[in-house]
């Protein structure tokens, strides 16, 4: 089982519920593949650096999950397929990222 993140952006003229059954949507589709979720996080709207399909911001959202190798490429084929998705970055991470992201998390939950 490899670690994943999977950063992605929302069309904006979505609604919170359209935008909350598409993250749970893809959450589905990953734990139904045996993905283990470690970790979701909604970054809400954000202004792009570039418009995007003519739209200047996005809502953000990322997943970091562990799960084989080749279950990524049919969730990317599932991003493109789905027009509600305008960007995505999916990356493997190693040892030190995953220390990394394991600070950060530690980090938002003192905050909260």
């Amino acid at each position: 089982m490899n670690h994943y993140e999977t950063v992605f952006i929302l069309n904006p003229v979505l609604s919170e519920v359209q935008i909350k059954e598409t993250v749970q949507k893809y959450e589905d589709f990953l734990v139904s593949k045996g993905a283990k979720m470690i970790s979701k996080e909604d970054w809400g709207l954000k202004k792009l650096a570039y418009p995007i399909q003519n739209k200047k911001s996005g809502f953000y959202h990322l997943f970091e999950y562990q799960v084989d190798g080749e279950v990524i490429n049919p969730l990317e084929v599932e991003f493109r397929r789905d027009e509600r998705f305008m960007r995505y970055l999916t990356v493997a991470l190693d040892k030190h990222a995953v220390a990394w992201a394991e600070r950060r998390r530690v980090k938002l939950k003192e905050k909260a």
